[in-house]
């Protein structure tokens, strides 16, 4: 994927070009005190304000954010007036797209970036925000920008990050406690915030939690997404290749080393639930119980965390093997290629980045901004409400771990998810070699199953009748 440098010099030779399909635009809207009028084709005032359609995905509370948003923008121009239409989630923004039914501007995750580009649905923004005082460099996050970058073309705005972090129960992991009792935790630095954290410190916590009754100490998901952190942190690879992949990469020596040691206490059946309670509750459950002390997640689980009573929770990064490393997913502004107001769209994408306008969506919880000016502020940090440790998504952010483009996904994960499974929660003496190369082979079925299909098999041999 190719990287951006949002060279102004870049961007001017294109502006004539670019302009000749923008007329609709204002050119020097600014993206926070809101929109500017664009004339009408007859070089009169519209009668009618243009129509503007957006589309987002997300939680009721996100939604509304967004129509909070919406409204701001139509507050402030009387020659536009956007509409805003949602989904559930991702999956159905990317199904309307394709399918021909693209709001003007909408919100997609950068794993459907590929598919949205091969179907030639966006129009690249860079020139366009950059004619509105988008600043890419200082005010946005670096990696999320160049996530959404393809073909030399910022195809989309980034807006969002959401990386993988460890919550933990603060009443069952208490660090001053185990630090007493001499157990592994990880440092604090000079303000008393502790950072990061270690394997080892993650599997003392871990311990520490499940040393009486029924509770238990850690559950992280048996899945390529649940995995990965734990892999490249220790140095292995979950894919053969990062651009154009043919297989995982369990079965490399770096990547067993990292699961062999991530294995020793997500297999412990000590700290990890029982059957019995993963077939009564989802481990988000036995968490906001108080059952369980750790789970693995992203942002959007903070505001479910904090309606619930009695419960003390704060976050910290993945745990480190070698390296620091987490997963995550990235959400983007984009302009569908078929919108005929996009000056209009580009404008509403320019305000809907701004400081005020991402403000309101991160206070309700569920996101990252992608804005690093609203992520170092209240709004996004709520210093009064949990998790304390809010700074540590921010900090995840530059280790986060961007995967391929894979157009059989979803293929893919039923394919190697009953694998996974096993790998972790199987009860009994694990052969790692052998499982690891099963989870590969079946990986090949999906992401290289012509090279499957044209490998030579064995003739049977031939020998005498008895």
């Amino acid at each position: 994927m190719s990287r951006l440098s949002f060279r102004r010099a870049a961007l001017a030779a294109s502006a004539f070009a670019l302009t000749l399909t923008t007329a609709a635009c204002t050119g020097a809207a600014e993206p926070d005190p809101g929109p500017t009028p664009s004339p009408s084709g007859t070089g009169q005032p519209s009668e009618k304000p243009r129509k503007v359609t957006f589309g987002a995905y997300g939680s009721e509370e996100e939604v509304a954010a967004f129509q909070s948003v919406v409204d701001s923008f139509n507050a402030s121009s009387t020659t536009r007036q956007v509409t805003l239409q949602s989904w559930p989630d991702h999956e159905s923004a990317l199904a309307d797209v394709l399918a021909g039914n693209a709001p003007d501007a909408f919100l997609t995750s950068r794993i459907d970036l590929d598919q949205l580009v091969e179907a030639e649905a966006l129009r690249p923004v860079s020139l366009l925000l950059d004619e509105r005082g988008v600043d890419f460099g200082d005010r946005f996050s670096r990696d999320a920008v160049d996530a959404f970058a393809m073909d030399d073309e910022l195809q989309c705005m980034a807006y969002s990050v959401s990386p993988m972090v460890v919550y933990y129960n603060t009443d069952l992991v208490d660090f001053d406690k185990m630090e007493r009792r001499e157990y592994d935790v990880p440092t604090a630095n000079d303000e008393g915030v502790r950072e990061r954290w270690t394997l080892a410190e993650f599997g003392a916590a871990a311990t520490f939690a499940a040393r009486r009754g029924d509770r238990r100490g850690v559950w992280i998901d048996p899945t390529l997404q649940g995995l990965a952190p734990f892999i490249y942190s220790g140095g292995g690879q979950v894919f053969d290749d990062d651009e154009a992949p043919t297989s995982l990469a369990f079965s490399d020596d770096s990547t067993r080393e990292a699961l062999n040691e991530t294995l020793a206490i997500l297999r412990n059946a000590a700290l990890t639930p029982t059957n019995a309670q993963l077939a009564r509750a989802t481990p988000v459950q036995l968490f906001k119980r108080g059952e369980l002390a750790m789970v693995a997640g992203f942002r959007n689980l903070v505001p479910e965390l904090r309606e619930v009573e009695d419960l003390d929770f704060d976050v910290l990064p993945m745990p480190v093997i070698e390296d620091r490393a987490t997963v995550g997913d990235i959400s983007g502004l984009c302009l569908s290629a078929d919108s005929e107001v996009t000056g209009d769209a580009a404008d509403f994408i320019a305000y809907a980045v701004s400081d005020a306008a991402i403000a309101t969506v991160a206070s309700t919880g569920y996101i990252v901004p992608a804005n690093t000016s609203v992520a170092a502020s209240d709004d996004f940090l709520a210093p009064d409400l949990e998790p304390a440790n809010a700074a540590a998504f921010n900090s995840s952010i530059r280790y986060m771990v961007v995967p391929p483009f894979i157009d059989q996904r979803e293929e893919l994960v039923d394919a190697v998810t009953p694998l996974l499974d096993r790998l972790v929660t199987a009860p009994g003496v694990l052969d790692l070699e052998q499982t690891t190369e099963q989870i590969d082979q079946a990986s090949r079925t999906i992401l290289s199953p012509e090279e499957e299909t044209e490998s030579p098999t064995e003739e049977p041999s031939e020998s005498p009748s008895e």
